[in-house]
């Protein structure tokens, strides 16, 4: 870039003087892109330029204030990530992807895994087009994120709410060690899991996967817990500003010594509860559940003809392994 004084401002062009190096002009397109800037300007006025032509037919050095006034946009982005600074944007669009924003004049990104726990979408699934409208209400609003990447090269602006998180929920989350037993309430409940917060520190948010709310094969969550359930869980896992807890881990394992209860040709009574395309899971117990497999009836309308959910039926257990926690049912004739 180069410092470019303000010379003369006509109708068809733009004319500075750049010291040492000669006279540059604005022509054209980029007089027009500059227009706005130069409305006020008087001479004298001095403006960061690019060079876009060493010498024209005319001998001058054509300029473009539009791509050093980028530069400079671009540059106080950089500053922004290297200082650290939280700064509030206005959403101005989503996708299932993230939500889009402006900041220093330029298009920014702030991508869904980059939201803050409060504002992640909880949706059944992971549903792409669900992510999307949940997003949707977010646009109009101002967030306070950081930026975490600029790339002018590849116009890229990335943005994080994340990492808005204050050092006082930093040290908070900080205090907390795997292995850790602690007592939490349910605030939402989603396909993949459980979200609850602590309960002495409502600010810190945690997440309990479906594979940790119990020891059986298939789980609804909605079926183990509600919003507002008082929890005990234990902390398995502590990853940048998100804890991860488990149920299963402080249950005993229904498992253990299970062929004291099972064996394998023995007729068991269970409930149907739920369909998957292997098969039909049944609830043998309150803890274990075993799997009649879609072979056992030639298809799937042929599987939801001869079994209705939550309706009991008569089984014999065909295989039982206890190490891989699988027994393998037939219905009894």
């Amino acid at each position: 870039m180069i410092d470019a004084e303000l010379l003369e401002n006509e109708t068809g062009a733009a004319f500075f003087d750049l010291g040492r190096f000669g006279t540059g002009v604005l022509y054209g397109t980029e007089l027009s892109n500059a227009r706005e800037t130069l409305k006020k300007a008087k001479p004298g006025d001095v403006f960061p330029a690019k060079i876009v032509t060493l010498e024209n037919e005319a001998g001058y050095i054509e300029l473009s204030l539009a791509e050093a006034g980028k530069q400079q946009l671009w540059q106080k982005a950089k500053d922004l990530q290297e200082s650290g600074e939280v700064v509030k944007v206005k959403i101005i669009g989503s996708n299932a992807g993230g939500l889009l924003a402006e900041l220093c004049e330029l298009k920014a990104f702030l991508p869904v895994s980059q939201l803050s726990g409060e504002n992640y979408p909880k949706v059944e699934d992971g549903d792409r087009q669900k992510i999307s409208e949940e997003l949707k209400k977010f646009v109009g609003q101002e967030l306070n994120v950081k930026v975490i990447d600029v790339n002018p090269r590849n116009n890229k602006l990335i943005l994080s709410e994340r990492e808005t998180l204050s050092e006082n929920i930093k040290e908070l989350i900080s205090k907390y060690k795997v292995g850790e037993d602690v007592e939490v309430i349910v605030t939402s409940v989603a396909s993949f899991g459980v979200f609850v917060r602590f309960v002495d520190n409502p600010q810190v948010e945690g997440l309990i996967h479906i594979s940790e709310l119990g020891h059986q094969i298939a789980l609804n969550p909605k079926d183990v817990v509600t919003i507002n359930d008082s929890l005990k869980a234990k902390i398995i896992e502590i990853k940048e500003d998100r804890i991860f807890l488990s149920l299963k881990a402080l249950q005993t394992d229904p498992w253990t010594n299970i062929e004291k209860r099972y064996k394998e040709g023995q007729e068991v009574k269970g409930a149907v509860y739920q369909f998957n395309p292997y098969g039909a899971v049944i609830n043998l117990d309150d803890q274990i559940q075993g799997l009649i497999h879609i072979s056992e009836f030639g298809g799937v309308d042929e599987m939801k003809k001869a079994l209705v959910l939550e309706q009991k039926y008569n089984f014999v257990i065909d295989s039982l392994k206890p190490d891989e926690k699988r027994i393998t049912l037939k219905l009894s004739k």
